[in-house]
């Protein structure tokens, strides 16, 4: 099986449209992990992505009768700048469906370029089988995005230049996973050529597809409810057949990574390259320095940034995460003595540490509740921080995995109601488009009162709501099952103990 697929590999006609990236040093990662670290600079092909090289060769072995037909994809964006931007180089019309939530960088990208795009669902599998069901209605040949030979081919080419560009003394190549094509074709030819070269894979911890089925042994499908929607290039609920087939031979370990670790990672890039990641495309990163840090690895090691085809709304997000990602943050929900000087005594028992953020909420006549954060140098400099504030009187409690805290009570601190209520929270995620917002609102109805509101637009694919709810009289469970009827993920936060100091 390998050797057939480094034939293809080797005759892959990417060199055409894409050009052979660079594999550079790493100086600031290696020093901090202690190894030399190589980047594979996939963000500077034209598209800003390696799916050029996928598309371009799969669109090049169209039969003449298929490329005077035309062409249809479905893709969360990549995918789509790649078949449009073969297609064109081809001479090859190019109809893209986008589900409505892709980010609109992609979305114009693609209308650049010259292909047609039809916007179709809130997510990837419904503009996926919409793409399929116009192909076989227009008879046009459907690219996919990573379940296919020729597409795993083209990607291969990653791996046949990251072999032919580092020494021989290469330990780790580490390779960001959505569908498993890139990984695929990589892990084909470095296992053929140079078989002790450990393939890592790397996933989002929502959308672990592979991982999952090399612990199963056999593919499965993850409910697309509960997908990593934050690195949406990589959101993918099964792994594809082909690249499975692979993967399971030749890939080594896998590694998930969570959104702060990965706006870690983006920070990382950034630092070394002066180039902005899309969070998939820092995901190999994230992956490499969580690896270092649970194994003894070595020896010289690459690792994939895949893309940088993100929306500079989402940078202020990005960055928010990206400290507490790389450990150097802890937020905390701190009690203070409503007196004067009491916030001054406070940062005089933090000595020289800094705060890197400071919310105060008057919690009664008494006492007042402060969301911090606190830069530490460590999880054992953290712990020692913790310990000191609790010997000095101070209630804490620690909310840097809270993720509405760092989403949205960070920014509402103050809005506690002045008599108490009788109230049930909610965290939603609705797909970010031109009337969204409306929508969701609508879909709540006037049957239950509001009390708590708070969206703030992070420039991703989906946008994130608390909101509170008034349960005075009425059942809770009867709220629960209205708001299943919404048709938005949702979790519930009356519980929450960032809510309880700071709202509540």
């Amino acid at each position: 099986m390998l050797e057939a697929y480094v034939k293809k590999i080797l005759a892959s006609r990417v060199y055409d449209l894409a050009v052979e990236t660079p594999t550079t040093f790493a100086p600031k990662l290696s020093k901090k992990l202690g190894i030399r670290v190589s980047l594979k600079r996939e963000d500077m092909q034209e598209i800003f992505s390696f799916k050029v090289r996928g598309a371009y060769n799969k669109l090049s072995l169209l039969s003449c009768q298929e490329k005077k037909q035309g062409v249809i994809a479905a893709s969360a964006g990549n995918h789509a700048q790649g078949v449009a931007i073969a297609a064109r180089e081809l001479g090859i019309a190019a109809t893209i469906v986008m589900s409505h939530n892709t980010p609109g960088i992609k979305v114009a990208a693609v209308k650049d370029i010259g292909a047609k795009v039809i916007l179709e669902g809130d997510n990837y599998d419904a503009a996926a089988q919409y793409a399929k069901k116009l192909s076989e209605n227009l008879r046009l040949p459907l690219i996919p995005p990573y379940d296919d030979p020729d597409i795993i081919a083209g990607q291969g080419t990653v791996g046949l230049e990251i072999i032919n560009q580092h020494g021989e003394d290469l330990e780790c190549i580490f390779v960001p996973v959505g569908g498993g094509g890139l990984i695929a074709g990589i892990a084909a030819y470095a296992k053929y050529v140079r078989p002790k070269i450990k393939i890592v894979g790397v996933e989002a911890e929502g959308s672990a597809c592979l991982t999952l089925a090399l612990e199963r042994k056999k593919r499965v499908t993850l409910n697309s409810e509960k997908l990593d929607l934050f690195a949406d290039g990589v959101s993918v609920a099964q792994v594809g057949k082909e690249p499975f087939k692979i993967a399971r031979h030749c890939v080594d370990s896998m590694v998930t990574v969570n959104t702060d670790e990965i706006c870690a990672a983006i920070k990382d890039v950034f630092e070394e390259t002066r180039t902005v990641a899309e969070p998939a495309g820092a995901l190999a990163i994230a992956g490499l320095k969580k690896y270092v840090q649970q194994n003894n690895l070595v020896g010289p090691s690459v690792a994939i940034v895949s893309g940088a085809n993100v929306n500079f709304d989402r940078l202020r997000h990005i960055s928010e995460r990206a400290e507490v990602g790389e450990a150097r943050e802890k937020i905390l929900g701190v009690g203070l003595e409503e007196k004067p000087g009491s916030f001054l005594k406070f940062s005089r028992n933090l000595g020289s540490r800094a705060v890197t953020e400071f919310n105060y909420r008057l919690g009664d006549a008494t006492r007042a509740n402060v969301y911090v954060g606190i830069e530490v140098e460590s999880d054992i400099d953290a712990e020692n921080l913790f310990e000191d504030l609790k010997i000095k009187g101070y209630p804490i409690t620690d909310l840097t995995e809270n993720e509405a805290a760092k989403v949205h009570l960070r920014h509402m601190v103050g809005g506690k109601p002045k008599t108490p209520i009788s109230e049930a929270v909610f965290r939603f995620e609705f797909p970010e488009r031109k009337g969204a917002l409306l929508k969701f609102l609508k879909n709540i109805g006037n049957e239950w009162d509001i009390t708590l509101f708070h969206y703030r637009n992070h420039g991703a694919a989906w946008g994130r709501v608390l909101v509170g709810f008034s349960v005075q009289g009425k059942s809770i469970d009867e709220l629960r099952k209205h708001l299943a009827k919404v048709g938005y993920r949702y979790w519930e936060e009356t519980h929450n103990e960032g809510y309880n100091l700071f709202l509540r």
